[in-house]
């Protein structure tokens, strides 16, 4: 089992959540490099969502044989501990698609 690899997929409580954050334990997809990874007590996620909205910065992927939404405006850092349950990897399309959009994000 890959552990905290980047585009890992795991289970995760985010509670405790305040105002607009996602809730309830879902999926997340751990996207900090592994220089990262390897070092820090912390890495960075971005939560899924089943939600139908079509919005530009959500990524459509598909876990397990279902689609949801990688939410990269919903991106946090969080202790490993949180991270419970390795579901799978995203596929490499997948966490290419990712990885360019948290680009286009972050470029603007």
């Amino acid at each position: 089992m890959p552990k905290n690899r980047r585009f890992s997929v795991y289970w995760f409580d985010p509670e405790p959540t305040i105002g607009a954050e996602l809730r309830k334990v879902r999926p997340c997809v751990v996207v900090s490099p592994e220089e990262m990874n390897k070092v820090l007590r912390t890495v960075l996620i971005a939560p899924l969502t089943s939600t139908s909205k079509s919005w530009p910065f959500r990524i459509d992927v598909t876990v397990n044989g279902k689609k949801s939404r990688v939410a990269c405006d919903q991106i946090r850092a969080v202790d490993k501990a949180r991270l419970k349950g390795y579901i799978e990897d995203l596929s490499d399309d997948d966490g290419e698609a990712v990885l360019a959009l948290l680009q286009t994000i972050f470029s603007k």
